[in-house]
């Protein structure tokens, strides 16, 4: 064989395993859409104050309840306040909710999940508990939990505004974990039959050494989707509670407690909750599409790949 014929014949190197991943993310119209407005979102909340200075407390009477102007993109609320810089301070409390609540329910989920998979003599306990969980009727027991503690920790922390942040992502944080939980069991109920793991296991390697060096990283696609997922979730239970009036305080907004806020003035000036039932439909939806495409782009079967 000649030279140029074993060049020919020599295979195509793969390409890397995460450039190919996002190869397929970008098949998916619907989740490029919705990573850039994502991304969008947070960064006009983040970087929005420096651009748009108005202090989001400050408030003029003599020009409340004002529709949109120049001086006033959003309009007014009934104390005078700037509507554009209630939204964008909402939304970054509102976005902190979600990403904090987040991570502690994927934490929780996946180690549950993790242990649940592969102990077997633990499988049975860790799912009746999360079989309890998924049970309990959520909304009312957040309301329960809010209830009780939201007072007690206002006083430990001296800050109300810290207390009920740690409150409400405790709480949506530890009655959300459930899904990732199962979904992981089942993808380590699988990982674990393979061989590369009962090699491992015949090696002597521990049960802690098997778990987080063989079998996590092959379970990371759910967790990830799971995550994202879990952050629209945690922005809609967030914003549901601020609605119901028990998330934070009235001078600290958020976008479900500016939607609570203009509620009651609905007919006098509806923009005012136009902006931040927006911001909040546009945040869940873009996040539900990129879990979209997150799930079209780690699973072989939806890609074609066998």
């Amino acid at each position: 064989m000649s030279i140029a014929s074993a060049r020919l014949a020599k295979p195509a190197r793969p390409r890397p395993r995460l450039l190919e991943t996002w190869r397929q993310f970008a098949k998916h119209k619907g989740a490029v859409v919705g990573l850039a407005v994502f991304l969008l979102i947070v960064l006009t909340v983040v970087f929005g104050p420096l651009v748009h200075t108005v202090d989001p407390q400050f408030s003029n009477l003599l020009e409340r309840n004002q529709g949109p102007s120049l001086g006033h993109p959003f309009g007014t609320d009934n104390l005078g306040r700037d509507m554009l810089a209630q939204t964008l301070a909402g939304g970054r409390i509102s976005l902190a909710v979600g990403l904090s609540a987040m991570a502690l329910s994927i934490l929780l989920g996946s180690v549950i999940g993790l242990l649940s998979g592969y102990f077997s003599w633990l499988d049975g306990l860790l799912m009746r508990l999360t079989d309890l969980f998924l049970a309990l009727p959520l909304l009312p027991l957040l309301l329960v939990v809010i209830m009780l503690f939201r007072d007690p920790l206002r006083r430990a922390f001296g800050s109300p505004e810290t207390g009920i942040f740690i409150l409400i992502v405790a709480a949506i944080a530890l009655t959300s974990w459930m899904q990732t939980a199962r979904v992981v069991r089942g993808e380590v109920l699988a990982v674990r039959e393979k061989e590369f793991v009962t090699a491992a296991n015949a090696l002597g390697s521990n049960g802690n050494r098997v778990i987080f060096l063989h079998i996590l990283p092959n379970v990371l696609s759910p967790i990830l989707v799971s995550a994202t997922l879990g952050v629209a979730n945690a922005i809609i239970t967030e914003s549901a509670l601020s609605f119901l009036g028990l998330g934070f305080p009235p001078d600290f907004p958020t976008w479900g407690r500016l939607l609570f806020d203009g509620a009651n003035f609905l007919s006098i000036n509806p923009t005012r909750v136009l902006w931040p039932g927006l911001a909040i439909s546009l945040t869940v939806l873009s996040v539900n599409f990129i879990g979209d495409g997150l799930r079209d782009a780690f699973d072989p079967q939806l890609r074609g790949r066998s």
